[in-house]
Formats: C-alpha cells, structure tokens, sequence
C-alpha cells in the first residue's frame, strides 16, 4: 500500500461540513513515511489528477487502492493540527477557556490586591 490511513469522504465527514479526503496516520516504515513529504491532517486534494471532491469514503479508497506503482498526490497542507472528528470541537476551539479570561479577571484581582496593600500601608 501507499503507507497511510485516510478519513472524510461525504458518507463520513471528519471535519464539520468538510467532506474532504485527509491523512489520519501514517504507517512507520512505508512508503508516504518513508517519502517524509506527507503529513498527519494534511488535506488530499486528488489522486493521479482524479479529483477527491463529493466522494464517499469506500470511492476514496479504490482510488488509492487502484493508484499504481508512481502515485501523485495533491495535497493541501494542514493549517493547524485537526480536532478530531465530527462532533469534537470542529469549530476550531481549542477547548477549555480563552488565556483572556484567565489573565484580565487574574491581573485584575492582582492590582486591587496591590493597591488595597499600598492603602494599609499609608494608614499605618
């Protein structure tokens, strides 16, 4: 084989309405790793000059399964690392609360906390 797994398609979208074809892993040892071109999340655009887009996930497959011996794959590189499937956070988030909401209520506390000090100190 070509030496990596794939996800997507229109019957299993991985990216929330995003029916693309991307690489989900690569096999240690075969022939995308051992190309080191290929990327974990990069976004495969068409096979051989056949377009990718509007296929089910099995169609995908037979393509690549019946690709050859000298493959070309055209590829979009990953922007930034996927969130995993459908459902999971797709929007981009990265989970959990934005550093703003964390760091201005905290400096916050910490300035009134600094000037509350300066204040008992100058009564004393």
């Amino acid at each position: 084989g070509l030496g990596f797994n794939i996800v997507g398609g229109t019957d299993q979208q991985y990216v929330c309405n995003d029916s693309s074809i991307y690489v989900s892993r690569i096999k240690k040892d075969g022939a995308a790793y051992l190309d080191g071109r290929l990327q974990e999340g990069d976004k495969i655009l068409a096979v051989n000059g056949k377009d990718l887009k509007d296929l089910r996930h099995k169609d995908a497959v037979e393509l690549f399964r019946n690709a050859g011996y000298d493959v070309s794959l055209k590829i979009q590189r990953r922007l930034q690392p996927q969130n995993g499937p459908v459902g999971h956070q797709s929007d981009g988030e990265s989970g959990g609360l934005p550093l703003a909401a964390v760091l201005v209520p905290g400096l916050a506390l910490a300035a009134t906390a600094v000037w509350i000090l300066l204040r008992y100190r100058q009564q004393m």
